[in-house]
């Protein structure tokens, strides 16, 4: 039985909520700077130029890609053969997100209650997600998700026998109806199947893909490849200005379900697409 205290965890969620604010992963600007190379729209490669300058920028000098540096959602596998001490789990990734908040000077967006709406001050509570896995290390994936494209998401229980053409449709209304307060190029975050509460957990969890690696099922990873082209048709283009990039990838997950359900979810994200990941 290996230990983890609880301090490392902090440690971990402290930086990685810090370089995912600040330092946009490789593969979603080697996708933007693919769209760049194709956009047929003047207007829309002056913008995903914008968007790609800005993220040097914000390499460079260390500050947010976006004023909106999200809500934090942990998603932490945890080896069976681990046990945390000093600590709990919550405690410790709530600490780092906290730190990470204040000294990153990262903006606060959190409120204690949906209702009264009162700040926390320190973007914490997180949302965290665990899994129990085989080994001794505890993986550890953050997205900082900014609140302008996850209003645009939205889920649709099925009737079982509903054709494929009929989940098309309700995605890119979804995507239309997003349009430009989705701050596009998007990427498309779906998750078909599970429960009413499940099928949006797999939606999030999808965008946790590299952008351009597809779904490990073969007829999954065309039906992505297929609502791609079908979302760029639309002409929403970059920042909802026109042009033929309105989304960098769609990612799918499905998931087994009752024979009189089919929950279909779809998670919208922006173009300052924040995960980062580590191993503790």
């Amino acid at each position: 039985m290996r230990e983890v205290v609880a301090k490392k965890i902090t440690e971990t969620i402290k930086k990685l909520c810090v370089e995912a604010n600040t330092n946009l992963s490789e593969d979603v600007l080697e996708a933007l700077n693919k769209a760049l190379s194709k956009e047929k729209s003047s207007t829309g490669r002056e913008i995903l130029r914008q968007i790609i300058n800005n993220a040097k920028t914000a390499w460079r000098e260390k500050l947010p890609l976006c004023q909106d540096t999200g809500i934090v959602t942990a998603f932490i596998e945890i080896g069976q053969d681990v046990r945390i001490i000093n600590g709990t789990l919550d405690e410790a990734v709530n600490e780092g997100v906290s730190l990470a908040y204040h000294k990153g000077y990262l903006r606060k967006s959190v409120t204690l209650d949906p209702i009264e709406r009162k700040n926390t001050e320190d973007n914490t509570p997180a949302i965290i997600y665990t899994k129990i896995v085989p080994g001794e290390q505890i993986n550890i994936k953050v997205m900082t998700k900014g609140g302008g494209a996850e209003n645009c998401s939205a889920i649709k229980m099925f009737k079982p026998a509903s054709p494929k053409e009929e989940i098309d449709e309700f995605i890119l209304e979804t995507v239309e109806n997003a349009g430009p307060n989705a701050c596009p190029p998007m990427i498309i975050g779906i998750g078909i199947g599970g429960t009413f509460d499940y099928a949006p957990n797999l939606a999030k969890q999808s965008l946790l893909r590299e952008i351009g690696r597809h779904n490990s099922h073969p007829s999954t990873a065309k039906w992505e490849k297929e609502l791609l082209e079908k979302i760029n048709k639309t002409g929403i283009g970059p920042m909802g200005l026109g042009g033929t990039t309105t989304a960098l990838a769609v990612n799918i997950e499905r998931h087994p379900c009752h024979i009189s359900s089919l929950p279909v979810a779809v998670n919208i994200e922006c173009h300052a697409h924040r995960v980062k990941e580590a191993i503790v």
